[in-house]
């Protein structure tokens, strides 16, 4: 069983680490809590922590002085005043039980991070089914380019921020928000950007209508003084703030009503160009380097976030137009048998979908999707949706389901979902060397290979001559 979120708060956490001077993070190597143990060192306090795998994140925390170990013992939380912890801990880890058994204050992840992020004046936060690490990231190459010296939390690298966490100044912190058992409810943010919403992590929300209520309620974290940006395109998001009672700024490419609209857009080569209006008046113009119609709605969320808090046109545009992409969100990899490879972490239907469909704009040849299912609940709740999402590609060879936190009791398979597509090529694998090497032996000149998936599916590159 997976360890719970606290949801203590910001001011009965600041109270219980009065007197604490060290920190144990359990799951230290994690995207979100590395950056939280970066974050403790730069308060002075002393870090340390366990995670199964000594990662490129841990060894930048160990050359920081954090002593971490990848082997659990009890005698490791000697000298540490409390433990935050990702909730990916089952509740039996013996480091968890030793912290409970010696009366230490447990922290989830989000609580801490919402405790900490109350030492910044401005607190971005960006939430949404989709798009979370891209507009995150995209927020951060804007403040960047105004030079705002802006503290950044991301769920994805970034090349130019060297990593997924920037360390900047007290000013801005620009975060993502995570919804996965309400996590993002814990936050304090004082921009909250909602970008679109619908059903996910059916291990937790159990109806559309209560993960509209968790956005409804993460809205409203920004009181009166606050505000929130909101995609006018989108219907869940419209209902889901319907009711909410605090300013409201609204984004769109269909809506006449958009605070922030794009216009006059047009996709060459399947990379967008159009223009940013705000209520009436033409604020800039963007040609982004990152592919995908979705990209637009990315980047005039990440507009407005920046027009709200006072950065110019001119930050805004330069900021789109250098940035990059970040990691695993439609990134080039290289060349395959003299195919094109891509990596990307769609694992819902609907990024499944925009990935599918804007790989298809670069290149003439066959698309082939490599898909890996995202737990058991979600393949069997969603299987339709990713059957369709996957349907338009040449080849689809379904990668070993990643189980995350649950087993198998719903009769999931790759082979059942292969045996479902309507492609020219459908094929289930059990392991990940077997689909590479299939992949090797089917890829021809030309072709698209895109790698979707959050699980484990990167580790296909290992096996792949790239």
């Amino acid at each position: 069983m997976s360890a719970p979120n606290t949801h203590f708060g910001a001011s009965a956490i600041a109270r219980l680490l009065e007197d604490v001077k060290a920190v144990y993070f359990l799951g230290i190597g994690g995207v979100s809590m590395s950056s939280l143990a970066h974050l403790s060192l730069d308060k002075g306090l002393r870090v340390g922590g366990y995670d199964r795998a000594l990662s490129l994140a841990v060894q930048q925390l160990v050359r920081r002085g954090a002593a971490v170990y990848d082997r659990p013992d009890a005698s490791h939380l000697d000298g540490y005043g409390a433990v935050v912890y990702t909730v990916a801990i089952p509740t039996d880890h013996p480091e968890y039980l030793e912290a409970q058994r010696r009366g230490l204050p447990l922290i989830s992840r989000s609580d801490y991070m919402g405790y900490l992020m109350m030492d910044y004046q401005n607190r971005v936060g960006v939430a949404g089914s989709h798009g979370k690490s891209t507009v995150t990231c995209m927020c951060a190459r804007i403040w960047m380019c105004a030079q705002a010296d802006p503290t950044v939390l991301a769920g994805a690298a970034m090349p130019s921020m060297g990593g997924a966490c920037l360390l900047g100044g007290r000013e801005t912190m620009i975060f993502e928000a995570c919804e996965y058992k309400d996590s993002f409810l814990d936050f304090n943010p004082t921009v909250a950007v909602v970008l679109n919403v619908e059903l996910d992590h059916v291990d937790y929300f159990k109806s559309l209508a209560q993960i509209r209520r968790s956005f409804a309620d993460f809205a409203c974290l920004v009181g009166q003084g606050g505000v929130v940006i909101g995609n006018a395109d989108d219907a869940q998001t419209v209902e889901a703030l319907r009711e909410v009672s605090v300013p409201i700024c609204t984004f769109g490419c269909r809506s006449e009503e958009a605070d922030y609209l794009a216009t006059n857009v047009s996709l060459e080569g399947g990379y967008a160009r159009f223009d940013i209006e705000f209520r009436g008046e033409r604020l800039t113009s963007v040609r982004l380097t990152v592919p995908g119609e979705h990209n637009v709605y990315n980047a005039l969320a990440a507009a407005a976030a920046a027009h709200t808090c006072g950065l110019s046109a001119q930050s805004i545009k330069q900021g789109l137009e250098s940035f990059e992409g970040a990691s695993r969100r439609m990134e080039y990899k290289g060349l395959l048998e003299g195919a094109d490879v891509y990596d990307d972490y769609a694992h819902h239907p609907t990024e499944v979908k925009a990935t599918v469909q804007e790989s298809r704009l670069l290149g003439s040849g066959r698309l082939i999707a490599v898909f890996q299912p995202h737990t058991y609940s979600r393949t069997a709740a969603l299987f339709e949706d990713t059957v369709a999402a996957l349907s338009p590609a040449d080849v689809a060879l379904i990668a070993p389901i990643y189980a995350a936190r649950e087993t198998d009791t719903l009769g999931m398979t790759p082979q059942r979902l292969a045996q479902a597509l309507p492609c020219k090529e459908a094929l289930g694998f059990d392991e990940l060397q077997a689909l590479a090497d299939h992949l090797c032996r089917c890829v021809r000149p030309g072709d698209t290979v895109v790698i979707m998936g959050a699980g484990d599916v990167d580790q296909i590159y290992s096996y792949l001559p790239l």
